[in-house]
């Protein structure tokens, strides 16, 4: 079955809205997981633990990950740290197993899809789930290209489906009480937003590694959709695509979080310009992404957000916390846990009093032992079955992951360039640079398409 057939069989099998039919029965919604590694297990674990939630269906292109058999999973994945799930879970009725996504979403017993599979499979399953009539949280960062992101927002708009993002920090209290305050105007304008992702890899990063055989149980074919045919490298999959630029890269991994709680403080949508420089100064590995870069994105309001990647070196990013807000009244240091503001004072030739004093707000973000954030995610979690049940706008609509997500594509596309890009955000162009336009998408594997 070619995929323009099973997108005709599975619309035409879908009968209408029925996890809306089931939550109104007080049945509970039937989700099925695409992508079950590192992180579609930690969102794994977190739906199974809704009481309104059934998992019916399970797929991944590693058996030993599809299979929950973490004895069977490659020696390799121990010896190089990377992050292996537990996979203890305990199915009431275990559910059934696809290593082709296009069969789950066939199956007429799953409701809704949770989609953690890697970045550059985002948006061809996601408009796959959405034409087959699917309700989807899919995670972040959304897409690999704009024209992706586009592509999927126009999808869910012709249809009835509920479609939610996983950028955590939406579904933060914290976060979401910061929103309305600087909303209200009480702490004065913010112009300048700044965060930074640190990790310091020097000096193997993630280290060289010839050409081998995947793991046992790998189907590599199928990891690399879209994408074209290359050799196979334990340092790109499963883990390690995010250092490699045709398939993800830091500023999309954690740059997008940081993106996304800035814009929606400050109230903006999309840049109007964005520079970028950096590129590979110390890491010498297998990676191909900056490890060192700058980049500034600029907007009609005349505000400023800076992003920087420091992965070949350490120190504080900022002051505290994880963003930084800089404004005329007062500068805000703001995480997942909560927030500190400090009232601005007079500078050279003022003698205004400060209208704000200096304050702390702390909030218990639950962060789980694995590393991964329960009080956020759970949130964003809840707040989509609560949408599935009434047909109601996420906290994080396609549309806001798509512009979140922009950022980082913009930023990519500018260091490539090595030059200033004017961005219009209407149209999804650049308007100074015809080249740069042509890395708004790329050309699909055969076989493969939107």
């Amino acid at each position: 079955m070619n995929r323009r057939e099973f997108v005709k069989t599975a619309a035409a099998g879908f009968a209408a809205a029925p996890a809306v039919v089931r939550a109104q029965n007080n049945q509970k919604i039937r989700m099925g997981f695409i992508g079950i590694g590192n992180r579609g297990s930690h969102l794994l674990r977190l739906f199974m633990e809704q009481p309104d939630v059934e998992v019916v269906a399970l797929c991944d292109v590693y058996e030993p990950y599809l299979n929950r058999d973490r004895n069977a999973v490659a020696k390799e994945f121990f010896e190089f740290r990377v992050p292996v799930p537990k996979m203890d879970e305990k199915f009431a009725v275990q559910p059934k197993r696809y290593s082709d996504y296009r069969k789950l979403l066939e199956d007429k017993n799953v409701d809704a899809v949770c989609i953690g599979t890697p970045d550059h499979w985002h948006a061809i399953q996601t408009v796959d789930a959405i034409r087959a009539g699917k309700d989807v949280y899919v995670e972040k960062p959304l897409t690999a290209t704009i024209v992706e992101g586009r592509t999927m927002v126009k999808a869910q708009a012709a249809s009835k489906q509920v479609v939610a993002v996983g950028l955590n920090r939406r579904g933060c209290p914290a976060y979401q009480r910061l929103a309305k305050e600087i909303a209200t105007g009480k702490y004065g304008e913010f112009i300048v937003g700044r965060a930074a992702r640190v990790s310091n890899m020097f000096p193997n990063g993630i280290g060289r590694m010839q050409p081998s055989e995947p793991p046992a149980g790998f189907d590599w074919d199928a990891w690399l959709g879209p994408r074209a045919m290359r050799p196979y490298k334990f340092n790109t999959a499963p883990y390690f695509f995010r250092w490699h630029g045709e398939f993800s890269s830091q500023m999309g991994n954690w740059g997008v979080h940081y993106m996304d709680a800035i814009r929606w403080m400050m109230g903006e949508t999309a840049p109007c310009a964005v520079t970028a420089n950096g590129g590979q100064y110390l890491l010498k590995h297998d990676g191909d992404i900056p490890d060192t870069m700058e980049v500034a994105f600029e907007f009609a309001s005349k505000k400023i957000v800076n992003f920087s990647i420091y992965e070949a070196c350490g120190g504080a990013p900022t002051q505290m916390r994880e963003i930084e807000l800089r404004g005329n009244k007062a500068t805000i240091f703001a995480d997942e846990s909560g927030y500190n503001l400090f009232a601005a004072k007079p500078g050279q030739f003022q003698a205004w009093t400060p209208e704000l004093k200096d304050f702390v707000l702390n909030q218990d973000n639950g962060i789980l032992p694995d590393g991964s954030g329960a009080g956020s995610t759970l949130a964003l979690i809840r707040n989509f079955l609560e949408c599935v049940k009434t047909r109601g706008i996420p906290l994080c609509p396609l549309e806001e992951g798509h512009r979140s997500t922009s950022f980082a594509h913009l930023a990519n596309i500018a260091l490539k360039m090595g030059r200033r890009l004017e961005w219009d955000a209407v149209n999804e162009r650049f308007t100074n640079c015809e080249k740069a336009n042509d890395l708004l998408h790329y050309d699909y594997r055969k076989g493969y398409s939107l």
